[in-house]
C-alpha cells in the first residue's frame, strides 16, 4: 500500500445536519475493504492510488444521485514501499509527547 488520503465529502444542499450523507459515504468506504479510519471533520483510507481515487469516485456517485452540489476535499500522502501508516503515523506523534 502506498497512499494515504484523507478525505471529506458532503453535500451542500441539504441543510444544516448533512449525517446521513456522510453515513452513505462511510458505508461505502467501510464496504470497500480498504483499511479506513472515521474522524471528526474527514475519514483517512490507505490503499494504492487507483483504489483510493477509484472509491472517492464511488463516494461522489453516490450523493450525485440526490444531491446538486457536493463538497470534497481530499490530501494525499504517498510512499514508496510502506503501509500501515493510518495507524503508525499517530502512534509516532503520540510517543513524542
Amino acid at each position: 500500500m502506498s497512499v494515504l488520503i484523507h478525505f471529506s465529502i458532503f453535500p451542500l444542499d441539504k441543510g444544516k445536519s448533512v449525517s446521513p450523507y456522510v453515513a452513505r459515504a462511510v458505508k461505502i468506504i467501510r464496504e470497500s475493504g480498504l483499511k479506513s479510519k472515521l474522524g471528526p471533520m474527514g475519514t483517512s483510507i490507505e490503499g494504492e492510488w487507483d483504489e483510493v481515487i477509484t472509491l472517492v469516485g464511488r463516494c461522489l456517485e453516490d450523493l450525485k444521485k440526490d444531491c446538486d452540489r457536493v463538497y470534497t476535499t481530499i490530501t494525499a500522502d504517498y510512499r514508496k514501499g510502506v503501509s500501515g501508516r493510518i495507524e503508525s503515523k499517530v502512534k509516532s506523534v503520540e510517543k513524542k509527547l
